[in-house]
C-alpha cells in the first residue's frame, strides 16, 4: 500500500473513530416539539431580493418538456441501435453520441424532479 494511501485511511480513521462534537444528553427544558412545528408552519417563507419562485404548473410544464425530449432521444438511441446491429449501418459513433445524451438528460430528469417534488 503506498504512504499516500495509507495516510487517507488513517484520516479516515481518525475521523470515524473521534467525535467532533458531543450534542447534550437531554432536551431543555422549555422545548415543545409540537410548539416548534407550529411555529415554523406560521412563518412566511421569505425570498431574497432576485429569487424567483416556480409555480407548481411551471414545474409540471418542466418536467414534462425534459421528459419527451428524453423519449424522444430514447427511441432515437434504439432506432440507430437496431439499424447498427440488426442492419449493420456503420451508425456506431452516432449511436454512442445519442446515448450519452440519453444518460445525461435521464440524470438531469431525475435530480429535477427529485429537488421539486420529492417530499423532505
Amino acid at each position: 500500500m503506498s504512504s499516500g494511501l495509507s495516510a487517507l485511511l488513517a484520516w479516515f480513521w481518525l475521523l470515524a473513530c473521534c467525535p467532533v462534537c458531543l450534542a447534550d444528553s437531554e432536551p431543555p427544558a422549555n422545548s415543545n416539539p409540537t410548539k416548534i412545528l407550529e411555529s415554523f408552519g406560521r412563518q412566511q417563507q421569505q425570498h431574497p431580493a432576485g429569487v424567483t419562485v416556480v409555480a407548481e404548473h411551471e414545474k409540471q410544464v418542466i418536467m414534462f418538456s425534459i421528459g419527451a425530449v428524453l423519449l424522444t432521444l430514447l427511441i432515437g438511441t434504439a432506432t440507430v441501435g437496431i439499424a447498427v446491429a440488426a442492419f449493420g449501418k456503420p451508425l456506431f459513433l452516432v449511436h454512442m453520441i445519442l446515448a450519452g445524451l440519453t444518460v445525461t438528460v435521464a440524470l438531469i430528469h431525475v435530480v429535477v424532479g427529485v429537488v421539486w417534488f420529492f417530499p423532505f
